[in-house]
């Protein structure tokens, strides 16, 4: 299922964030990853010291990721509202969800502090960056004043997260769709002053 050239641990990481986002911690077994990566019982216990340690890696290596591809967006050129909509509207794989946000409804993950944290420490990354950029772009005025920047990056994320599960319970992305495009139209500055 891998390149030849992936070595053993990058293989069972990559497995087990698969399988994470699939099944969830109680249905990803350490056969199941071992099957997936291609590896064997001792190569697993060489480069990790189980199931909790490997999964570690797994939802660290899944954070990085989402923090590496909100980056992209929302570090790059433009208005703070070009920024967010570039975010809000990059190329998802919205029926699949959000791999951190899936994390957050499992219950074992959860439950173990070091499982949460990278989650935890990401979702308020992403809504720090979003109050930023809001800020930045009050200074710049591009944003109403009245806005609250903090409480706009919550609504920007609660917005993400909760099309995800709309869009999965009705098998569409409409529902994802549109709640993007309601959260970019309170944003939107021509609108609030009626130069539409």
């Amino acid at each position: 299922m891998y390149g030849a050239v992936m070595s053993t641990p990058e293989r069972l990481v990559e497995a087990t964030r698969e399988l994470l986002w699939e099944r969830g911690y109680v249905g990803t077994s350490p056969k199941a990853i071992q099957q997936r990566a291609g590896a064997g019982q001792g190569s697993m216990y060489h480069h990790f010291t189980g199931k909790p340690d490997l999964a570690l890696a797994a939802v660290r290596r899944t954070a990085e990721e989402l923090r590496a591809a909100a980056g992209t967006s929302l570090d790059r050129p433009g208005t703070a509202y070009e920024r967010i909509a570039g975010y809000l509207l990059r190329e998802r794989d919205v029926l699949r969800g959000c791999p951190v946000g899936r994390l957050t409804m499992d219950p074992d993950v959860i439950a173990d502090d070091r499982l949460r944290a990278p989650v935890d420490e990401t979702l308020d990354w992403l809504r720090g960056r979003l109050a930023e950029i809001v800020e930045q772009g009050q200074a710049r005025g591009e944003l109403s004043g009245a806005l609250v920047p903090a409480d706009i990056a919550a609504t920007i994320v609660a917005t993400l997260q909760g099309g995800y599960v709309l869009a999965r319970a009705s098998g569409s992305t409409a529902a994802f769709d549109a709640a993007v495009r309601g959260v970019l139209s309170l944003l939107d500055p021509s609108a609030a002053s009626g130069s539409r």
